[in-house]
Order: C-alpha cells, then sequence, then structure tokens
C-alpha cells in the first residue's frame, strides 16, 4: 500500500467519554481503536458508516 491513504476515521482529538465508552473525537470504541489496523476493509466501513449518528449523539447530550 506505498502511496495510498490508510482508512481512517482519526481527527486526532483523543478524548474518551467513559460514560458513552466512546471517542469524543472520532466516534470509536477503544475496542475500534485498538483492532482498526487488523480489520478488513468493510469492516472499518462497517464502523464508519456508525461515526455520524454516534458524534451526534455524544454532542447531543
Amino acid at each position: 500500500m506505498i502511496g495510498a491513504e490508510m482508512l481512517t476515521p482519526c481527527r486526532k482529538i483523543c478524548v474518551y467519554d467513559s460514560c458513552r465508552a466512546l471517542c469524543a473525537g472520532c466516534g470509536r470504541t477503544l475496542a475500534e481503536i485498538e483492532n482498526w489496523l487488523e480489520m478488513s476493509e468493510a469492516e472499518q466501513r462497517a464502523v464508519m458508516e456508525k461515526l455520524a449518528e454516534r458524534l451526534g449523539n455524544l454532542k447531543g447530550g
């Protein structure tokens, strides 16, 4: 994958919301963050499809 960009939702705003068990920057769980590089592209995309809703819930209260 030389020259290819790695697919990642990381925004380099790593703040863990322990009440919701999510990173407030990207919306992933700790398990998703820890396993990101081992996930298939399809698994990564499935997680990414959930992130906007998760982040919206974090901001909404």
